[in-house]
């Protein structure tokens, strides 16, 4: 019996893409594997510039389930990856088709778990496996240790370990996966505005001095999607925020812009530190 392998220029992935550098970071890390890339877009998120960027590209809005289904298998994809942001409001302007409404009302809860699991759920109908969102990006997520920055002193990591104490617990009731801290005083939790608006109310609250974001992934984290991400506007925002620490889980939480951060963290002098899940 002879095996037939498939090679990787074969390899179609469809990518859901949205906003940020995120797409463009995954783009360019599938197109050094040789991968053929076919994209969803969504009006008002996605970069037009990543057009020129993949092999083929279908424009939609959010809430168009059906017809992306239906362009990845056009395509022939058979795996699919979600990258970028789609911003809260448009979750709440959605223009519908007949397999998003039939998603919207299978879920009990629409957390983004769930939305995201009864997405998966449906491109695997259509044998489209959603693969992980740190595909091919697995040398970019966080390690242990001092990553950016100055050295900790003993009181900073003193409020990293509490602010992680109280995120895992608040994460695991879908409220947020980012907290900001100073001396054992909870200053923000993220909600549904996200990362960036939770750290400017912190860092007000805080008046710039002794604050710290920690940012922490789920209890049993789905990586496929949701993944925590660390990227050059979060530490520019931290820095206008006077956060001067940020904490992120390692293993489990992607740094995208790698070069920038290093230097606007320097620039700050804003460290950043990994901790390890459980520690």
């Amino acid at each position: 019996m002879m095996l037939t392998f498939v090679s990787q220029e074969q390899r179609v992935i469809g990518v859901i893409a949205g906003s940020g550098i995120y797409p463009e970071t995954f783009v360019a890390a599938a197109r050094k594997r040789g991968v053929t890339l076919v994209m969803a877009a969504f009006k008002g998120e996605t970069k037009e510039s990543l057009a020129e960027q993949v092999d083929a590209i279908k424009w939609f809005r959010v809430g168009q389930l059906g017809g992306v289904i239906q362009f990845f298998r056009k395509e022939k994809a058979t795996e699919a990856i979600m990258v970028g942001q789609i911003a809260p409001r448009n979750l709440f302007d959605l223009w519908p088709d007949l397999r998003t409404l039939k998603v919207l009302h299978s879920v009990k809860e629409r957390n983004a778990e769930s939305l995201f699991g009864a997405i998966a759920d449906e491109l695997a109908k259509d044998e489209i496996e959603l693969l992980p969102a740190t595909t091919f990006l697995e040398d970019d997520l966080a390690k242990e240790g001092l990553l950016f920055g100055p050295e900790l002193g003993a009181r900073d990591w003193e409020d990293v370990v509490f602010g992680k104490t109280i995120v895992k617990q608040t994460s695991a009731l879908d409220i947020g996966q980012s907290i900001v801290v100073r001396r054992g005083t909870v200053l923000a939790l993220e909600a549904f505005e996200g990362t960036d608006a939770c750290i400017r109310r912190g860092g007000k609250l805080g008046k710039g001095k002794n604050v710290t974001l920690v940012k922490v992934s789920k209890p049993n984290q789905d990586m496929r999607f949701d993944v925590p991400v660390i990227g050059p506007n979060t530490i520019e925002t931290c820095r206008e925020a006077g956060v001067r620490v940020i904490a992120v889980e390692a293993g489990r939480t992607l740094f995208l812009g790698l070069e920038e951060i290093a230097k606007k963290c320097a620039e700050g002098k804003i460290s950043v530190v990994g901790f390890a899940e459980g520690a």
